[in-house]
């Protein structure tokens, strides 16, 4: 139960939800989710579906058997879709996600149907983006950035940051986070 708490956390965390918010939108209490995320309660699949929902996941993210953890290579077709947040596919782009400082993903944003404005956020650390494929849409510090393939930034994640695809094809690009928001403590 303890791995499903954790991934609870590691989406609502990732989404910048709060216990709160997450507690409105499945109609169990906060102290249930806050004993859930620390592994201290189980939970009923039911409520765990509702949960899986509103964080973007299938129920099956939840149950998976863990992989095998291999330290060096992560082949392409190895990979798995880590999280769906909204038009955001993102894909961990190392095994051991838990273990590592750096946190590399490969994220494609989907076309939106409508112009929606980027909602910015800041954290602790260092990011880096590569665009391979698409127009990718950067706001740092509310200055926006036109990323085309082969093009990269690089800023502190202090700085109020976030992205976007206002275009009409998928945009695919690599970020890499530090510290690891993942990474076990």
């Amino acid at each position: 139960m303890n791995n499903i708490g954790k991934k609870i956390k590691d989406l609502r965390t990732g989404n910048n939800m709060t216990l709160k918010e997450l507690s409105e939108k499945t109609d169990l209490s906060i102290g249930f989710l806050s004993q859930l995320e620390r592994g201290l309660t189980t939970i009923a699949i039911d409520s765990l579906e509702k949960i899986a929902q509103e964080l973007g996941v299938d129920l099956t993210y939840f149950l998976a058997p863990p992989r095998e953890q291999k330290k060096t290579v992560l082949r392409s077709y190895e990979q798995e879709v880590y999280q769906v947040v909204n038009n955001h596919i993102i894909y961990n782009l190392i095994n051991d996600v838990n273990e590592r400082e750096l946190l590399p993903r490969l994220i494609h944003i989907l076309p939106m149907e409508k112009i929606e404005s980027i909602k910015t956020y800041k954290h602790k650390g260092e990011e880096f983006v590569y665009v391979l494929e698409g127009i990718l849409t950067l706001v740092v510090d509310d200055e926006e950035y036109s990323l085309y393939p082969g093009d990269s930034a690089h800023y502190s994640s202090m700085h109020v940051h976030n992205w976007a695809n206002y275009t009409n094809k998928v945009v695919k690009f690599i970020a890499v986070n530090i510290p690891n928001t993942l990474k076990e403590k």
